[in-house]
């Protein structure tokens, strides 16, 4: 029996978090600052918190203040849990949610081995799904995504959690893809541009419809205008095998090996080869509130 895509994606990035990669290569710092971090942000947490997975930096835009409880969907390796709980301070917290435990296991290594060496005390981790938050209601403050939503099946489900967890007048600062039009089959039915945030992403229209449905308002969404072909960068090495098919019978990429770069980044380069990303989608800003 076919594998179901949720399992297929959560494999995938098991595997990334196991890879090595960190802001330590040059390649998976470029697609973070391509994306908008800057060398002071990278520098300040763990470089292996870092693994090129971003598609923009929900904490340009989250005006985050010291005290405030954040939560962070799909926190991966804790690039942007370890960067608020900066901003929130010892009397904040940040909380990541991974539905891998690799990612998990990944994140709390990393906040275990802060800068310095020195734990990082202001964090949590848990295991769980962005559609089913283990988290209480009216819990938080503020919630960060970043490149995640578009990684879920049950996108309704998903912005309804996020209204149910908020505290009245919470926000959500999103980054994530868009569609600007229809992708070409070949993108579309590829595993690889489902894992890499591409065949599973929604349009502008979808997601404000979305999150108004689930009773946000002063929703704004705007084009960051960032380039998605870095993804390029993060998988500029490796050492190529024949084009696969997966167990759900969709085409893989030729994948990849290599201290400096994943099977999934490698996969996901060559698929951006063919085609420009940028003409079918685009790298957006998302921000809305649960009304007081």
């Amino acid at each position: 029996m076919p594998k179901p895509i949720e399992e297929i994606v959560q494999s995938r990035y098991g595997e990334v978090a196991q890879s090595g990669l960190s802001s330590n290569q040059d390649g998976v710092r470029g697609v973070a600052e391509a994306f908008g971090y800057s060398e002071e942000e990278l520098n300040s947490i763990p470089a292996e918190a870092n693994m090129g997975l971003s598609c923009g930096n929900p904490l340009a835009f989250a005006s985050l203040r010291p005290g405030e409880i954040v939560v962070d969907l799909g926190s991966g390796g804790g690039l942007d849990v370890f960067l608020a709980a900066n901003k929130v301070g010892p009397t904040g917290k940040a909380i990541g949610i991974d539905m891998t435990p690799e990612m998990i296991e990944l994140a709390k290594r990393n906040a275990r081995n802060g800068p310095g060496g020195k734990p990082i005390e202001n964090v949590e981790f848990h295991l769980g799904h962005i559609d089913e938050l283990p988290l209480a209601d009216a819990s938080v403050d503020v919630i960060i995504s970043n490149c995640v939503i578009n990684l879920a099946l049950d996108k309704r489900a998903v912005f309804h959690e996020m209204f149910r967890v908020l505290k009245p007048g919470g926000r959500v600062a999103i980054s994530d893809i868009s569609l600007k039009k229809q992708l070409p089959p070949e993108v579309a039915n590829n595993l690889m541009a489902y894992v890499g945030c591409i065949a599973g992403a929604i349009t502008i229209d979808d997601f404000r419809n979305g999150l108004s449905t689930a009773g946000f308002a002063g929703t704004v969404i705007q084009d960051s205008g960032s380039d998605l072909n870095a993804y390029s960068q993060a998988g500029a090495s490796g050492c190529c095998s024949p084009t696969m098919t997966s167990s759900t019978g969709l085409p893989i990429a030729p994948s990849a090996c290599g201290a400096s770069t994943s099977a999934f980044h490698a996969s996901f380069a060559e698929l951006l080869k063919k085609h420009d990303i940028n003409e079918y989608a685009a790298s957006v800003r998302v921000f809305a509130r649960k009304g007081a």
